[in-house]
């Protein structure tokens, strides 16, 4: 029996739209909330206690990052999502872990719902869910547990390096959402590493038991990323098309740029799952070509012991007449007759090169 498979989706059924429903498996995971707010001048980070403690920032003139770590904590989410007057059903895509990446523009807000993807030390991807809303001077981020691709974000924003502290709340969601792609590229890398092993391990014949495995798990690897980057193009579209005065025009060029990255990735992923459908054909035909070298060398001994059988067989018959039978040297004589056969069959095999 295989591994009993449980649906997320059970956790809604029957629930009014809205209804916030906590889908991730990390239900123990402590609630963590950071905030930094910024401007040209000044950038004070904080972790806040609880919170209430981030609803002060919304009417401020500077800009503010919160991120909200531990979705299952249901209430504190619905307390942040009143404040800021968030859609029940952007609450609701915020603790659904198995959303699809997406976009939602409302008059105050824009919703975004990425997947964030990196590798453990143990070379296994982690699929975290990642959402964004965008208002005039904020941006809240909602992550399922702590540890995130955002270090080069914090470390741009303490430095004040480059344009970061300089520009609004739109080019924070760019760089945020950068930091997310630029780890794309990290688990294309990594994939595209294992993709080349394994067709390494298959041309050199060294094939492990467990190869079929290996090749079986990469594609479902595969699977998960293309569900992650694939409607990215959509969301970057949208954003690049959207008449909102919270994404301003002289910043478009930047999600411009993500969009470009995007397209590379979406090329890698198609390349490396036609390699991963050549491994699976090249794997089975290695297969096939060891059991037609099996069949080969069995087939060949079957046909050299085809006439030695006969000859065993004519001079195995009780008939009380048979003249060779009472000559002295008869014995000798058969054998050396079957081992010339035997030389003279394997002689015609190796000329043939069948051997």
């Amino acid at each position: 029996m295989g591994k009993k498979r449980t649906s997320k989706y059970k956790k809604h059924v029957g629930k009014s739209p809205g209804a916030l429903v906590y889908t991730g498996e990390k239900t123990a995971q402590k609630l963590f909330i950071e905030s930094f707010d910024y401007n040209t001048n000044f950038i004070n980070e904080q972790e806040l206690q609880q919170i209430d403690d981030a609803f002060s920032f919304k009417h401020t003139d500077s800009i503010t990052w919160i991120n909200i770590n531990g979705l299952n904590h249901i209430d504190e989410i619905e307390k942040i999502g009143a404040h800021y007057n968030l859609h029940p059903l952007v609450l609701e895509d915020i603790v659904n872990t198995s959303q699809r990446p997406k976009i939602d523009e409302y008059e105050e807000y824009i919703f975004v719902s990425l997947k964030m993807l990196y590798y453990d030390s143990d070379e296994n991807i982690t699929i975290e869910q990642v959402s964004f809303v965008l208002g005039k001077n904020y941006v809240l981020t909602f992550q399922e547990s702590e540890g995130d691709v955002f270090d080069t974000v914090r470390e741009r924003l303490r430095a004040g390096k480059g344009r970061i502290r300089t520009l609004g709340s739109d080019y924070l969601l760019y760089a945020l959402m950068d930091a997310v792609v630029d780890h794309y590229y990290i688990v294309s890398e990594t994939m595209g590493n294992k993709v080349e092993d394994l067709e390494d391990l298959l041309f050199s014949g060294n094939i492990q038991e467990d190869l079929s495995q290996q090749v079986l798990s990469l594609k479902k690897e595969l699977l998960k990323v293309r569900r992650a980057i694939f409607p990215l193009r959509e969301i970057i579209s949208r954003i690049e098309k959207s008449d909102s005065d919270l994404i301003l025009k002289k910043n478009l060029q930047f999600y411009n740029d993500v969009y470009d990255h995007i397209i590379q990735l979406s090329d890698s992923i198609d390349i490396f799952r036609e390699m991963i459908w050549s491994l699976m054909d090249m794997y089975m035909t290695t297969i096939s070509n060891k059991m037609n070298e099996v069949m080969k060398v069995l087939t060949i001994i079957a046909t050299i012991f085809i006439p030695l059988t006969f000859i065993a067989g004519i001079y195995g018959m009780n008939f009380d007449h048979i003249p060779e039978l009472h000559y002295r040297y008869s014995y000798h004589i058969l054998w050396g007759i079957m081992i010339l056969i035997f030389i003279g069959m394997l002689y015609y095999f190796k000329r043939k090169k069948w051997l």
